[in-house]
């Protein structure tokens, strides 16, 4: 028997040492990262997006499209197949300030603004981006009435839905409206106004509801243009055309930020406001069943003024700006893999 006992002892220590792994002199120590969930994706031939903030972030097919942005800017192309960066054609107007969507493969830019800080003009026309060919198009005249930009756009059942927004640049006139819009005829309808009004934000549609989360009522208050941000969250049922307010805030608020449906929950991702100078890296997360708030890891690089891509199972977020306003434009991308 003490000579089992001895036997099995040798064994588990010859096992222990080994399974230890131990680091020689001069080898290279794994330092963990801050944010492991967050990694930084560069090109493989060191191509870069051409840096832009206030502009949209979407994927077609194998490919994402960073367009948009406070100036003239190309389309930046981001090619999974080969991990590289190329350029496509600049729009035949400043556009800024709009959340992308995304039709039969064509690119839809709608309630957008053009235009220099800070009184920025709401477009008149629907602009399409056709990455097949490479072409910009103007589409429907918006209606004269129903015009403003940094709007929360959906697609669902082939019908764009505009939320909120606002008319007059960083100025003012802040919108509740919500409208419908059919690409295939043009037609325009008028639905049921949002709680409150609110801008710089992005909408997220699941199960047949559209949420409006975060954003600000831009120039609310002349003396802080960072600040007027909106803690109270809505969603708008389309079935029933009525809205109701979630009963938790959003833990932090700000504006300018993304947002996007990932396995299940909301996410809102950066933003902007007067609480730090820094754009926000937090990222959190809603679930629509229980209508509660948690905080996932931060983003490598806070940013604000972009959108964020879903792809094989990983989010994806690129360029945008670092600090609240305008400067320092972003370069780079990350993606975030549960």
């Amino acid at each position: 028997m003490i000579k089992y006992f001895s036997i099995i002892g040798i064994l588990l220590l010859v096992a222990c040492k080994e399974t230890k792994k131990e680091i020689e002199p001069g080898q290279d120590q794994q330092v963990e990262e801050t944010n492991p969930a967050w990694q930084s994706v560069a090109s493989t031939d060191g191509s870069k997006p051409v840096a832009r903030h206030e502009a949209a972030f979407v994927r077609i097919g194998e490919k994402f499209y960073l367009l948009g942005g406070r100036g003239i800017r190309p389309v930046s192309i981001y090619d999974t197949a080969n991990g590289t960066w190329s350029e496509g054609t600049e729009p035949p107007i400043e556009l800024h300030h709009f959340q992308p969507v995304v039709f039969e493969n064509k690119i839809y830019i709608i309630s957008a603004l053009t235009g220099g800080w800070p009184a920025e003009a709401p477009t008149e026309f629907v602009y399409i981006y056709d990455p097949a060919s490479d072409e910009w198009s103007k589409g429907d005249e918006i209606p004269a009435a129903r015009r403003r930009g940094s709007t929360g756009n959906v697609l669902f059942e082939d019908k764009i839905y505009i939320a909120c927004g606002i008319k007059n640049g960083h100025i003012g006139d802040h919108k509740k409206w919500l409208d419908r819009y059919d690409p295939k005829t043009g037609e325009w309808e008028i639905l049921a106004d949002a709680p409150r009004a609110r801008d710089h934000f992005q909408a997220v549609l699941t199960n047949g509801k559209i949420y409006a989360l975060a954003g600000r009522n831009t120039g609310a208050n002349p003396e802080d243009p960072f600040g007027g941000t909106i803690a109270e969250n809505d969603i708008y049922d389309i079935a029933s055309d009525t809205w109701e307010t979630l009963p938790n805030p959003i833990p932090t608020e700000r504006a300018g930020n993304a947002a996007t449906l990932y396995e299940g929950e909301i996410l809102v991702v950066g933003g902007e406001s007067p609480k730090q100078e820094k754009a926000h890296a937090d990222v959190e997360a809603l679930d629509p069943q229980t209508k509660e708030w948690k905080k996932l890891p931060e983003l490598q690089e806070g940013r604000h003024g972009t959108g964020l891509v879903l792809y094989e199972d990983d989010i994806y977020i690129a360029s945008g700006c670092g600090n609240r306003g305008g400067n320092p434009e972003l370069d780079t991308m990350e993606k975030f893999t549960e």
